[in-house]
């Protein structure tokens, strides 16, 4: 089966860390480039990191400095480590498998930042 699943969300307080896990199964990760998004209640789906297949990362000027972005083609898994958390970082992240657009999301994993 062709999927993603996300995990490592949870509840720390600002100034925390965490480390957000996407593994994909079901097609060739190492073939795509891939992202990971976030999404507030109420507010619009953001885009926050883009990685290449070949592990070159992007950021959103948001999270840049903060969050790194990185892969392990051999495990198929996405990463997202979070750093200096702040409140405006609560929300659902999602991985995204890039194709012409997102074309394949997860379910996603909730982070919860108090302030």
């Amino acid at each position: 089966e062709v999927q993603l699943v996300e995990s490592g969300g949870g509840s720390v307080e600002a100034g925390g860390s965490l480390r957000l896990s996407c593994t994909a199964s079901g097609f060739t990760f190492d073939d795509f480039d891939m992202s990971w998004y976030r999404q507030a209640p109420g507010n619009e789906c953001e885009l926050v990191s883009t990685i290449s297949s070949h592990g070159s990362p992007d950021y959103a000027d948001s999270v840049r400095d903060r969050f790194d972005c990185y892969r392990d083609n051999d495990k198929s898994t996405l990463y997202l480590r979070l750093n200096i958390l702040k409140a405006e970082d609560s929300g659902t992240y999602y991985c995204s498998r890039e194709f012409r657009g997102s074309d394949l999301r997860g379910p996603g994993t909730t982070v919860t930042v108090d302030s």
